[in-house]
C-alpha cells in the first residue's frame, strides 16, 4: 500500500517555499510531501529528508531517484534531534520545515511491529527498526509496569474512559501468562469493556493502542522538543508546518505556536487549524483527524 500524504497541497502551499530556500522534511516517510516540493521547484531548492525509520528512508530514496531527483540529502534520526542531524550535514539554518507526525500506512500495514490491532503481531510499537535492550516496547509496559501507571497512560495519552478496567484486566492476564501479541491485547480489552463499547464507530482497542504507541515513542516529548529546535534553526521569515493526528499532539503544537506569538518572535500563519477536504477524507479515511498548523518566524 502506498501511503497517501495528508494535506499535501495545503502544507506545501502554506510553507510558501521560494527558489533558493532550504526545505527540511523532518518526517520523510514515503516522500510524498518532498516529492511535491521537487515537482514544483526541482533543483532550485535544497532538500533534506529525515526519518527515524531506515525502511522509510530507503523507500523514499528509491521513489525520488527513480524520477530523476538526486538533490535530496537523507539522514536517519528523530526530528526531535533535528539540530544535531543538520549539524552533521554542515547545515546551520534553514527556511522551511515540515513535520508530519502521523503514522504511515506502511508502519501500520507492513512493519510487523504491532501498531495495528487488526493484525496479530508482536507488541513492539517502537518506530525504530533495530532496537537495543534500552529501547522501550509495548510488551514491556504491559508486562512490567504498575497498574496505576498503565491507567495513567491510557487516560492521559489515549483519553480512554475505561482505562481502570482495561489496566486491571491487563495485570490479571499477565499473572497467568505474558502478554505477547496484539490479538492477545485486543482480547483483554474486549473482555474488560462493556458490550455497547464494541459497537461504536471507533474500535474499542483504538485508544489503548494509541496510548501505548505514544508512550513507547515519547511522542509528546518529541513534538515539544522537535518544534522548539525546528523553530530555533529557522532563518528569519522561515516557516514551520506541523501536521498532527490527535488532540493531544495538536494541543502541544497550538500552545507552542501561540507562545512564539506571545513572545513576539513568531506569527501564526493560520490561527484556525487547516483540516482535510471532504474529497480527501473520502479518498483517504485515515486523513480525517489530521490538523495542520503553520508558524512564521519574525524577521530580526
Amino acid at each position: 500500500m502506498i501511503h497517501k500524504s495528508v494535506l499535501l497541497h495545503e502544507a506545501i502551499d502554506g510553507l510558501d517555499i521560494h527558489e533558493g530556500d532550504t526545505f527540511v522534511d523532518g518526517t520523510l516517510g514515503n516522500g510524498g510531501h518532498t516529492e511535491e516540493v521537487l515537482k514544483r521547484f526541482g533543483d532550485r531548492v535544497t532538500v533534506i529528508g529525515i526519518d527515524l525509520d531506515a525502511d522509510a528512508l530507503a523507500r523514499s530514496k528509491e521513489r525520488l531517484s527513480k524520477q530523476g531527483w538526486n538533490n535530496v540529502k537523507y539522514a536517519q534520526g528523530s526530528f526531535r534531534n533535528i539540530d544535531q542531524i543538520l549539524t552533521t550535514l554542515s547545515v546551520v539554518k534553514v527556511d522551511r520545515i515540515l513535520l508530519d507526525i502521523g503514522l504511515s500506512s506502511n508502519q501500520f500495514e507492513e512493519s510487523g511491529r504491532g501498531f495495528s490491532f487488526q493484525k496479530d503481531e508482536p507488541l513492539v510499537m517502537n518506530f525504530k527498526k533495530d532496537l537495543t535492550e534500552n529501547d522501550l516496547t509495548a510488551k514491556e509496559i504491559l508486562n512490567t509496569w504498575d497498574e496505576e501507571n498503565i491507567v495513567a497512560i491510557l487516560q492521559g495519552y489515549g483519553e480512554e474512559q475505561f482505562a481502570p478496567r482495561i489496566a486491571k484486566a491487563i495485570v490479571r492476564s499477565r499473572q497467568l501468562k505474558s502478554i505477547e501479541t496484539t490479538f492477545e491485547l485486543v482480547d483483554i480489552i474486549m473482555s474488560a469493556t462493556p458490550k455497547f463499547y464494541h459497537h461504536r464507530k471507533i474500535h474499542p482497542a483504538t485508544k489503548t493502542f494509541q496510548a501505548l504507541r505514544v508512550t513507547v515513542n515519547d511522542e509528546i516529548g518529541a513534538i515539544k522538543e522537535g518544534a522548539r529546535k525546528s523553530f530555533d534553526i529557522l532563518n528569519p521569515q522561515g516557516r514551520l508546518a506541523i501536521i498532527s493526528f490527535h488532540s493531544l499532539e495538536d494541543r502541544v503544537v497550538k500552545q507552542f505556536f501561540k507562545q512564539m506569538e506571545d513572545d513576539g518572535v513568531g506569527k501564526r500563519v493560520n490561527k484556525k487549524i487547516i483540516t482535510p477536504s471532504r474529497e480527501e477524507t473520502t479518498e483517504n479515511p485515515r486523513s480525517r483527524s489530521a490538523k495542520l498548523r503553520i508558524v512564521e518566524k519574525h524577521a530580526r
